[in-house]
């Protein structure tokens, strides 16, 4: 099992940044795949990045503005989220899976976190 609790977030103006943090307990950090995911008010939930062995990969809409990260002793995955825009008003969802060849599948998952960007 993995508990994953959730930091962050909040309100900023477009062009502006935060910092999201997942802090992982439980079995260890490293024999998981995390991953971000956002669902705006009425969408589904979609995939924003993940790491994986040191290995990142992000969604399109993110790439060159959102960094996935993590710190080992602290046992905590972080999304820096730059430049901002009103498209990126979610609620933002840490997760936790395992991954089998090429395919990866999402087990556990944080509690959210609120962003909203102001334009």
């Amino acid at each position: 099992q993995v508990q994953l609790v959730q930091s962050g977030g909040g309100l900023v103006q477009a062009g502006g940044s935060l910092r999201l943090s997942c802090a992982a307990s439980g079995r260890p950090f490293s024999n998981y795949v995390m991953g971000w995911f956002r669902q705006a008010s009425g969408k589904g939930r979609l995939f924003v990045a993940s790491w994986s062995g040191g290995s990142t990969v992000y969604a399109d809409s993110v790439k060159g503005r959102f960094t996935i990260s993590r710190d080992n002793a602290k046992n905590t995955v972080y999304l820096q989220m730059n430049s901002l825009k009103p498209e990126d008003t979610a609620n933002y969802y840490c997760a936790a899976g395992t991954k089998a060849g090429i395919t990866t599948t999402w087990n556990y998952w944080g509690q959210g976190t609120q962003v909203t960007v102001s334009s």
